[in-house]
């Protein structure tokens, strides 16, 4: 009944929409990203589908060109409607995406949709995402209808993460990025999780709640370059993975075993060409064998490094971001 009337009061209302995007270097595009945001949003206030408080929020993650300034100067060209949150170091978007939740969060939005600057996500979906979030939905995710102006290689190796990840027991939403829109009590419950290795990809999906997906389509970037190439990628793929299963420690007892097994064979093996005065020809086995275990145990300090890093990391308590300033 208290959900009923609450959906009642939201299609009733105009709620409160904050649009936070994380910038990195994005002097090239900023300003016709703001320009494209500034129509969308005086067209959706127009239309009385959202209220004349909702703003534009961009986070500078310490940017190193005039990403700020520009900044600064849309803010002081219309201060109702472009905000702006500077860290003081660069912390990686989702550390930046989190600074701009919260602040969009402690400033009393009704909801929160997060999109990349590059404008590659479609701004005409935030239209479905409003009307699902005024009909009782508290998170809707921005999904790829297709990857066809993705590269091969970008292709498969999306699908290939969102496949290892789901098979390793996370919880995702296939081709879904940043791209989402959050109610304010779904941020509340997102401010609550405290680890620095953020992934919110993985996180949000366990949030719960009444949630919708929008399918639309990429678009291809408006101006400079991509903030991801494949060292990157890689590096996020892997943060998400240690970030929300175990299962990678598993996989060192499974060599372990398989070990002992290949140790077995050499074994008998050796006992063979002893008894056959072959011992010349065991030489390259032994070094083989060698060689395997070697590589087995080096991936496995390896994993359970990884763990031993989140570990030392998460114990240190530090603040995943620091805000110099906000407009």
């Amino acid at each position: 009944m208290a959900n009923a009337v609450n959906t009642d009061k939201r299609a009733a209302s105009s709620p409160i929409i904050y649009f936070v995007l994380p910038c990195y270097n994005e002097t090239e595009g900023l300003a016709h990203t703001a320009d494209v945001l500034c129509t969308k949003v005086d067209t959706l206030i127009n239309n009385s589908t959202i209220s004349s408080k909702s703003r534009i929020l961009f986070v500078d993650d310490g940017s190193k060109d005039g990403t700020w300034k520009i900044i600064q100067r849309l803010h002081n060209s219309n201060e109702q409607l472009f905000g702006g949150v500077k860290l003081a170091h660069n912390r990686g978007h989702q550390n930046a995406l989190f600074a701009g939740l919260m602040t969009a969060r402690a400033q009393g939005c009704d909801a929160a949709i997060s999109m990349d600057a590059d404008l590659q996500d479609d701004v005409n979906a935030v239209d479905e995402f409003i009307a699902n979030f005024r009909n009782g939905d508290e998170i809707v995710y921005g999904v790829r209808s297709a990857r066809k102006k993705d590269t091969w290689f970008k292709r498969n190796t999306a699908e290939a993460f969102y496949k290892i990840f789901e098979w390793m027991g996370a919880e995702t939403i296939p081709d879904h990025a940043d791209y989402r829109l959050m109610s304010h009590e779904a941020l509340d419950a997102l401010s609550e999780y405290h680890e620095v290795n953020l992934f919110l990809r993985g996180i949000v999906p366990t949030l719960g709640y009444n949630t919708s997906k929008v399918y639309y389509e990429r678009g291809e970037r408006e101006a400079g370059e991509s903030k991801y190439p494949l060292k990157k990628m890689i590096s996020f793929a892997l943060q998400g993975i240690t970030s929300f299963s175990t299962k990678p420690l598993s996989f060192v007892t499974g060599a372990g075993l398989l070990s002992i097994l290949v140790a077995i064979a050499m074994f008998i093996y050796v006992l063979a060409s002893l008894g056959q005065s072959h011992t010349v020809a065991g030489w390259g086995s032994l070094m083989c064998s060698l060689w395997l275990i070697g590589g087995l145990i080096m991936v496995s300090l390896g994993i359970v490094g990884e763990y031993v890093g989140k570990i030392y990391m998460e114990s240190k308590h530090r603040p995943r971001y620091r805000i110099e300033t906000t407009l």
